[in-house]
């Protein structure tokens, strides 16, 4: 179930991630890194090159798709991840449960489009607009799922 609205308040917020994601790219270089690295117990997520850590970023995290179970799982479900870094997939949730959006209050959304990165995009890009945040990173995993971030800070490393 979802609101009539919803189908375009989607397409929009995903069109302001790519531009938040863009503008990150232009004044931060993120996607040029040679390196990253986060740390889910610091809530950290770190850009490199040879030389060390160019860019570091505070983040929470969306969510995950797994390619086995071809669904995404929201991080205020899995009780793998810290609770200190669901505070913002919880407002999604609160978000969805008021505005009777199925996909933004289940914990699990299956694939039903077939394209499993496209789903945690956009998904992510609706905790994007919900939470105002500065953008999101999509960080590969094993058998082809992954682990989506969001952008809290970024800033230069010192």
């Amino acid at each position: 179930m979802q609101p009539d609205w919803y189908p375009a308040w989607r397409d929009e917020a995903f069109e302001q991630l790519t531009a938040k994601n863009a503008r990150l790219a232009k004044d931060f270089r993120l996607g040029s890194w040679s390196r990253y690295d986060y740390d889910l117990t610091a809530g950290k997520l770190v850009f490199s090159d040879q030389s060390g850590v160019k860019v570091v970023s505070e983040i929470q995290i969306a969510g995950s798709t797994s390619a086995k179970a071809g669904n995404w799982l929201w991080a205020w479900a899995n009780s793998n991840l810290p609770g200190n870094l669901l505070g913002d997939a919880k407002l999604v949730r609160a978000f969805g449960e008021e505005k009777g959006i199925d996909n933004l209050a289940r914990a699990y959304v299956d694939d039903t489009g077939g394209d499993l990165e496209a789903l945690g995009w956009e998904l992510t890009a609706a905790m994007v607009r919900v939470c105002n945040v500065l953008g999101a990173y999509r960080s590969p995993r094993g058998e082809g799922g992954a682990l989506y971030l969001v952008f809290k800070s970024v800033r230069w490393a010192n």
